[in-house]
């Protein structure tokens, strides 16, 4: 109905767009819609997970912001969803700050809870350690009062959380993919408490085949 009013009324070539962040509804949005008789149909242009890149590198996201928004939406919970977040984040502090207030909402009503609570404890963290790397309204999601009462304890529990999450997903990937870990190799995952070699290490699961692969 939308094509066929707005191409009446425009007099022009009219497309149906989807943005679908969820890979299932892309699949079921990109079907072609017979009109029928096969004399008529509507192929909606989709822009899900699958066509839309992972940008993960600030730079990158700085020259595309508006790229970088789609991919914190379309990958934000997803094994590398902290750092495609991050990424974009850092991009909106380019943009005044009407629009940038605008795709960080867009952003965060994207996200699931899990992934709210990790990006709420990356922003309170950065706080508690003087690392302003967040535009400030990124920043003001985070209570004074909460992040001013917080103890080191929690602060390192916090980060722990963060570490076991990485850590879980890069276990069930490796279990996902038929890839069988030696006492060794998973002995070195629960070791490891650097979250950029975790990320690394998620990222090389696609297309690895051995764990030394996935471990390199």
């Amino acid at each position: 109905m939308y094509v066929a009013g707005v191409r009446a009324r425009k007099r022009c070539g009219t497309i149906v767009l989807v943005v679908a962040p969820d890979a299932g509804v892309a699949a079921w949005a990109a079907e072609n819609i017979d009109l029928g008789l096969g004399r008529g149909n509507v192929a909606p242009l989709v822009l899900g997970p699958a066509v839309i890149p992972e940008i993960t590198d600030p730079a990158d996201a700085e020259q595309d912001t508006e790229l970088a928004v789609l991919s914190a939406v379309a990958h934000g919970n997803g094994p590398s969803g902290l750092t495609v977040v991050q990424a974009a984040l850092a991009a909106l502090g380019r943009l005044d700050q009407a629009h940038a207030m605008v795709y960080f909402q867009v952003i965060w009503n994207g996200l699931r809870e899990p992934m709210r609570q990790a990006l709420e404890a990356l922003v309170m963290e950065r706080q508690i350690e003087g690392e302003a790397t967040f535009p400030p309204f990124v920043q003001r999601l985070i209570d004074r009062g909460k992040l001013e009462g917080m103890r080191e304890g929690e602060l390192k529990g916090m980060r722990e959380g963060r570490l076991e999450g990485k850590r879980d997903t890069l276990l069930r990937l490796l279990a996902r993919a038929g890839i069988v870990l030696t006492e060794g190799e998973s002995a070195r995952i629960q070791a490891c408490t650097d979250i950029v070699i975790l990320d690394r290490w998620i990222e090389n699961v696609l297309g690895a085949k051995t764990a030394a692969e996935v471990l390199s």
